[in-house]
């Protein structure tokens, strides 16, 4: 029995191949949509489930080091990665990103028939550009350099939280549109616009503003 119990487990933890491995509470798609650890935790500690006691201090920690990175150490956590932009200009990527508004949000899509969530919609952008990016938003925490907010361009990358205010790892994000009286930016949003669309960084978006990062050199000129 125990040996049927172990990789349940295991992929309860584990989840499907995912963006943020967080409930589905942020605009974010592809993410663990399994159990909550503490729920797992507490039946492992009451013994409703039992397990070899090195397997299940192997999952302790695991779990530990995940909750950790929820409030403190998801920049250290995530992987630095450049981004090769192939001498693509900003300003061409975000003319297309703009033909897209009005698509529908879909979980976890980056079909534009179907519709996008909103890792998706900036994966499928670059990609019509042959730019390779991380599929998740948290993939994006150590992606380019980080840049302050006044000084964004047409074709940075705004990084925000979920819609949960106790998580404050990334899981939402868009591409800068405008930034003279009021920083814009595009993105897929499972808000009231429900799709593809340019929002205003607002008092709601800065309670969520993580940081803006620059993948194009060109920005830099």
């Amino acid at each position: 029995m125990r040996n049927k119990i172990i990789p349940g487990l295991l992929g309860l933890l584990i989840g499907t191949s995912g963006c943020n491995w967080q409930p589905k509470t942020s605009d974010e798609g592809l993410v663990d949509t399994l159990v909550n650890n503490d729920s797992l935790l507490a039946k492992l500690d009451t013994g409703a489930l039992k397990m070899d006691s090195a397997i299940a201090d192997s999952l302790f920690v695991d779990t530990l080091e995940r909750d950790a990175t929820i409030n403190r150490d998801t920049v250290a956590l995530i992987p630095t990665r450049d981004v090769d932009t192939k001498n693509v200009h900003p300003q061409d990527l975000v003319n297309f990103a703009e033909t897209l508004k009005g698509v529908p949000y879909v979980y976890a899509s980056t079909n534009p028939k179907v519709g996008f969530d909103c890792s998706g919609f900036i994966t499928y952008v670059f990609n019509q550009f042959g730019i390779s990016v991380p599929r998740s938003s948290i993939d994006f925490t150590g992606v380019g350099k980080e840049i302050p907010k006044e000084k964004a361009k047409r074709g940075d990358i705004i990084l925000f939280t979920g819609t949960n205010p106790a998580e404050r790892f990334v899981g939402h994000m868009g591409i800068i549109v405008s930034n003279r009286d009021t920083l814009k930016f595009i993105h897929s949003t499972s808000g009231k616009a429900m799709g593809v669309t340019v929002t205003p960084l607002n008092k709601y978006y800065l309670t969520r503003f993580v940081k803006t990062i620059r993948v194009f050199p060109q920005n830099d000129q």
